[in-house]
């Protein structure tokens, strides 16, 4: 891992990077032309909202004074039972580390810090819906594919109904 990288808690006034890194990680996977990007602000304002509201939490990925990479997780609360606990769970999304400082132990560290976290909160269980390429660290990381899981998509990337 780069030496002086350190992972920390986001905050509300980390927004802009967040929001920067948000778009650079959503331009490289997509083809669009720049001019037809939403305005950074509206992604600033929802990071800042969020962050604020305590409903989702982030960690960000530090080196050269810098933010380089980040994870969210997103607290989704479950009804109450009647005989057990009704633990939270976590969807862990928008995890992304700059291309220059991937492979040298970021994205692990950024990991270790969300799941640390959701241990020490007794979330009961953390679901994400990994990319090719993030697959293979959340495998390392002790994330398997669920046969609980179901989901009915509602609009195809063109925002039409399927």
């Amino acid at each position: 891992m780069t030496n002086d990288l350190r992972v920390r808690p986001a905050l509300p006034s980390d927004a802009p990077a967040l929001a920067e890194l948000r778009w650079a990680f959503k331009r490289e996977d997509h083809e669009a032309p720049p001019d037809t990007a939403r305005p950074l602000a509206e992604a600033e304002r929802w990071i800042r909202e969020r962050l604020g509201g305590g409903r989702w939490l982030a960690w960000v990925a530090e080196a050269g004074g810098e933010i380089r990479g980040h994870v969210f997780l997103a607290l989704v609360e479950r009804v109450p039972e009647t005989f057990a606990d009704n633990d939270s769970l976590g969807y862990v999304t928008n995890f992304f580390v700059e291309p220059p400082y991937r492979n040298q132990g970021a994205g692990t560290a950024l990991l270790d810090a969300l799941t640390s976290y959701a241990r020490g909160a007794k979330l009961e269980t953390l679901i994400v819906w990994p990319s090719q390429r993030s697959d293979p660290l959340y495998r390392r990381s002790g994330f398997q594919p669920s046969a609980e899981l179901l989901e009915l998509p509602l609009l195809t990337t063109d925002g039409s109904t399927p």
